[in-house]
């Protein structure tokens, strides 16, 4: 199904967060102007998380709004992405006092990662599908 208008701002944001997800990994390759090495790795991910992750989030956080209380299997979704917005949050928090942060940032690329496939593939097929008037009214803009 093609993505509905009012959510390609929310999928594009989705492919710049899988492409950190890609670089985050532990078994990265390198990418021309990405350097592999931890620190750079964690610095990357900061900047990202604060411009992208962050807005992007209380976008979804309206968009669930909207959607939340028309269909009881939509509400069953918005509540499991919710606690795995909490999961994936506090695994960004936990990075600072990390042990192992190489491990860390893998673990949070894989788990944003699953997040952002399960958003994309399951979750905004089904809003389109169940909701296109809720999703026909909601007005979110690129950042």
């Amino acid at each position: 199904m093609q993505r509905h208008p009012n959510l390609i701002p929310l999928s594009h944001e989705h492919k710049t967060l899988l492409f950190v997800c890609r670089y985050l990994k532990s078994d990265a390759a390198a990418y021309e102007g990405y350097p592999l090495d931890a620190a750079s790795k964690m610095r990357y991910m900061v900047k990202v998380f604060q411009e992208t992750m962050v807005p992007h989030i209380q976008k979804e956080d309206h968009l669930f709004e909207q959607c939340r209380g028309h269909v009881p299997e939509i509400d069953t979704y918005i509540d499991e992405l919710v606690e795995e917005h909490r999961i994936i949050s506090g695994m960004y928090s936990a990075l600072v006092d990390s042990a192992d942060v190489v491990a860390g940032m893998d673990q949070l690329a894989r788990a944003l990662e699953a997040h952002i496939r399960k958003e994309e593939r399951v979750v905004f097929e089904r809003m389109q599908e169940l909701l296109p008037d809720v999703i026909d009214r909601i007005r979110l803009t690129e950042g």
